[in-house]
């Protein structure tokens, strides 16, 4: 081996690092081993998970809390297999996770072999924006580049690449130099027409999603300026203070809300799909003209006679922010019928889900500003999505579209791992926990002060709500659960559990001090 050679497996981790991945998560095994070879000698961190499932998820919540790619190491067959759930899920809230993984180098002639599929390439491709097989070290590295330059320029969503093991054992010059990166999306012009047409509007409401939250400051001062009402998808929760007075915050699902669009005279949706789980109906309610701004031109298809403007949130609003200078509002929304429906809609929220809602507001008074949240498909979070208002925007991350199981745990280790020194919470229900439970593990070896709210209900109990609401006996609701405070001190955590308010807000405290991380067990009982 030359000094301007490597195995190609070593060459991608400097490449990696050379484009400014600093971490990677993953289980090593004897078909990526040659992954490994350089990831020490680049200067890489490895995270090491205790299933792919958490690596890949490792890698979401590393994503979402740095705005940088996260980037999962995966083993061939099973190992990928294991990735797919998280790497469904990064695709569905567009979050930046690359997944490489080897392969067999030959499928059709020979059987038998480990971890064999039929299919590996096709298989992944199910649960991610693109799914390649590098034949060559050149074709590994274009297409490590390509992953890379779209997260900056597209809509990003979770990509696969993987490479045959003979090919990671076999020595190859290093990867070219990057080179420059410029995404057009963000220097689109604002059409003539749009400013002076959301300057006129009497009732302008505006939607914000998860698109838009690197956006906020800009939306704050446009929406003020316009005396704009507003709301926010869960995504989008803290682009627009909850103290705004015409602001209807998260609860657009809420089927009256249909009413609030039904009353504007222009919707502006920014940043949003408006999918299924944004609304949980067929239509928005409005009658007006719709102006939607967004990155991904398929979303701009969606909806039927809407204005299309293919534009990166941030460069809209510091346009229409120009375009605004000296100007005057005239709008009809008062704050009075904001603030009464959302007093309505949260208490709508407490009586559907008893109890939760007063312990997210004692959970909130003690959470720190900065505070990064990671939530499972749990009735504490479905609630808390509603009712706990966030001041800063992209600080709660939940599994929205694909809506997976086990979700928080790792992820919130990941968030940690992105943010050293600053605040992160999970939150968890008692079944989904158990599906990434055994992360608890990585967690204690990283030493993470991570406080992990546990809400045992003893039952599937949204699964048991649905099925009496569609008059079906409730069956398979309910398993038998460990001793939660004793499995996190087994794993080498802290536990508590508190049985008031005011100790789980002291233990929450106690929790962000913590040399590591501390399960924080609630039942309903807490708020009773």
């Amino acid at each position: 081996m030359s000094a301007q050679t490597r195995p190609l497996g070593a060459q991608i981790s400097h490449m990696l690092k050379s484009r400014g991945v600093d971490t990677i998560f993953g289980i090593p095994g004897v078909h990526n081993q040659e992954m490994y070879r350089g990831i020490e000698e680049a200067g890489i961190r490895h995270i090491l998970a205790r299933h792919e499932q958490g690596a890949g998820f490792m890698a979401d919540g590393y994503a979402r809390a740095s705005g940088r790619p996260g980037v999962a190491y995966v083993i061939t067959g099973p190992g990928l297999c294991n990735a797919m759930t998280p790497m469904g899920q990064a695709y569905s809230d567009s979050v930046s996770v690359l997944v490489l993984s080897s392969c067999l180098n030959e499928t059709a002639a020979t059987r038998g072999q480990l971890h064999q599929m039929l299919d590996q390439e096709i298989a992944a491709g199910t649960v991610c924006d693109w799914s390649e097989t590098a034949q060559t070290p050149e074709a590994a590295y274009a297409l490590i580049d390509r992953a890379l330059t779209e997260f900056q320029t597209q809509r990003p969503r979770s990509k696969h690449l993987q490479v045959p093991i003979p090919l990671l054992e076999g020595e190859a010059a290093p990867a070219p130099a990057a080179g420059p990166i410029v995404s057009i999306g963000k220097n689109a012009q604002l059409p003539a027409h749009v400013a002076p047409m959301i300057r006129s509007a009497k009732r302008p409401l505006f939607i914000l999603g998860g698109g838009a939250v690197h956006a906020s400051d800009e939306a704050r001062a446009a929406l003020t300026t316009l005396q704009a009402a507003s709301f926010v998808t869960y995504a989008g929760r803290g682009i627009i203070s909850a103290s705004d007075p015409l602001h209807y915050g998260a609860f657009l699902p809420r089927p009256d809300s249909a009413d609030v669009a039904a009353s504007a005279d222009l919707v502006v949706i920014v940043g949003s799909e408006l999918a299924e789980v944004d609304l949980w109906r067929t239509d928005l309610g409005h009658t007006c003209p719709v102006l939607r701004v967004d990155i991904d031109a398929e979303v701009l298809a969606q909806m039927p006679g809407s204005e299309a403007l293919l534009m990166d949130s941030l460069g809209f609003f510091e346009q229409l922010n120009a375009a605004l200078d000296g100007h005057s509002a005239k709008t009809t929304w008062t704050p009075a019928p904001v603030k009464q429906a959302r007093a309505r809609w949260r208490a709508e929220a407490d009586a559907e889900r008893p109890g939760i809602a007063p312990i997210c507001d004692a959970l909130r008074a003690v959470m720190p500003e900065d505070a990064m949240i990671f939530s499972d498909m749990t009735q504490f979070a479905y609630t808390g999505k509603e009712v706990w208002d966030m001041e800063r925007p992209g600080h709660w991350h939940h599994p929205f579209g694909f809506g997976t199981l086990g979700y928080a745990l790792p992820a919130g280790i990941g968030g940690a791992v992105a943010r050293p020194g600053l605040p992160t919470a999970v939150i968890a229900g008692d079944y989904g926990f158990q599906y990434t439970v055994q992360e608890l593990g990585t967690a204690v070896e990283l030493g993470q002060p991570l406080p992990i709210f546990l809400w045992d209900n003893e039952k599937l109990k949204e699964i048991e709500d649905s099925m009496v609401r569609a008059q079906i006996a409730p069956n398979a609701v309910i398993a038998h659960n460990p001793d939660f405070v004793a499995l996190a001190k087994a794993y080498g955590a802290y536990a508590c559990a508190p049985q008031t308010l005011e100790e789980l807000q002291r233990e929450t405290l106690k929790a962000f001090a913590a040399d590591g991380p501390t399960l924080i067990y609630m039942t309903p009982a807490l708020s009773a």
